[in-house]
């Protein structure tokens, strides 16, 4: 493929709107380009517009499972006089190309496509498996990468890419996520006579209280650094006269291989029981998200790989091995298969997705199409 047909891969995939649903136009496109190339695909329908998208090369007469996958979501727009640009339609300054997904994470999505387009076209077959999975949903839930492990797909894979924006570096670990709730329950009176009700909000402050030194003695895990946690949302009450009944608060942790997710989420219950136990308050715990830690060994041959690739193709800076605290797919995909080599390598940049203007620069992804292509024939070579 010419550079800009590369290019324009990317402006068709930033056009479409997949914010946080809608999927489907994404994964029916990326079967039309592929279908060009004479490569098969499965469009996995759910839910109304969501889908993800399964597609395939190779002779399939070693074991060797090559996967690379990419959400095809993105995040809302935000305020969209903030943006410099149309965010649904890509418009490329300089080096730079504008656009919601352009970093976060159509542009390694579009390189991940057009390698295997372009493999197909030069005739060259795995003796293995080159798997792409396009996934619905990463922003929020998941729920297309649950239903493609539910399905099977990741059981047989060995190495794993996510094309979340790294700027080309090389991410071997990353943290997971637990979302959690905590209900509070009281009895209701009226203001003058608090001694009579039970205050909703005072049993969340005893868990508020409880929460700041609970996890003192996490863990640090040697990769991914210090165990996070955080209180990030609250409310009770309706009546500023009137004592609640209910209350809320919301949090996140972020569990690693040395604290993981089972023990933090015990810990929780542990201390929500001994508040109820030892209080008028009751407290309710329930699970919202649970997403595990992924980790390959830094020193892995597929990491090491990786990053000597990824160097050449990536000529003006240095790259280097990196753990971050956010989490991808690869955690679901990880946790049905605890065996996967993953990695997280993509063009520019982690600090631009999610943001108004988000941009990524051309040279990164052309590189990363590059970087993937002689990974993947680096892979099957050995």
């Amino acid at each position: 493929m010419r550079q800009q047909e590369k290019i324009k891969v990317l402006e068709d995939l930033i056009a479409i709107e997949s914010v946080n649903d809608h999927e489907l136009e994404v994964a029916e496109y990326l079967a039309t380009f592929l279908g060009r190339f004479g490569i098969k695909t499965k469009i996995d329908r759910f839910d109304g517009q969501r889908a993800n998208l399964i597609a395939e090369i190779g002779k399939k007469k070693t074991d060797q499972i090559f996967c690379l996958t990419g959400h095809q979501d993105t995040v809302a727009v935000g305020t969209q006089d903030k943006w410099k640009t149309d965010p649904f339609k890509a418009t490329i300054i300089g080096e730079r190309i504008y656009g919601r997904g352009s970093a976060d994470m159509k542009s390694g999505l579009a390189a991940e496509a057009i390698v295997l387009a372009e493999l197909a076209a030069s005739g060259w077959n795995p003796p293995g498996t080159l798997r792409l999975l396009a996934t619905a949903g990463e922003e929020y839930g998941t729920p297309g990468a649950y239903r493609l492990a539910k399905q099977g797909l990741v059981d047989d894979v060995n190495a794993l890419v996510v094309g979340e924006p790294t700027s080309g570096q090389i991410v071997y670990a990353h943290a997971g996520t637990i979302n959690y709730q905590i209900q509070s329950f009281g009895k209701s009176v009226h203001s003058s006579r608090p001694e009579a009700g039970i205050n909703a909000i005072s049993g969340l402050n005893a868990y508020l209280t409880a929460e700041e030194h609970l996890f003192d003695q996490a863990p640090r895990d040697p990769d991914l650094g210090a165990f996070k946690h955080s209180i990030t949302r609250t409310s009770g009450g309706n009546q500023i006269n009137i004592i609640p009944d209910q209350a809320v608060l919301f949090g996140n942790l972020r569990p690693t291989p040395a604290f993981p997710n089972q023990k933090v989420i015990q810990m929780i219950k542990n201390q929500v029981s001994a508040i109820n136990e030892l209080s008028r308050f009751q407290l309710q715990f329930k699970l919202l998200h649970n997403f595990y830690p992924v980790k390959t060994a830094a020193d892995d041959l597929f990491v090491q790989t990786a990053a000597a690739i990824s160097a050449k193709h990536f000529a003006n800076q240095v790259i280097g091995l990196t753990t971050i605290n956010g989490a991808t797919d690869a955690s679901v995909f990880v946790e049905r298969n605890p065996q996967i080599k993953a990695i997280i390598l993509g063009p520019d940049a982690w600090e631009n997705a999610h943001q108004n203007n988000e941009f990524t620069t051309l040279p990164s992804f052309l590189a990363t199409i590059k970087t993937y292509r002689d990974l993947v024939k680096a892979y099957f070579a050995v």
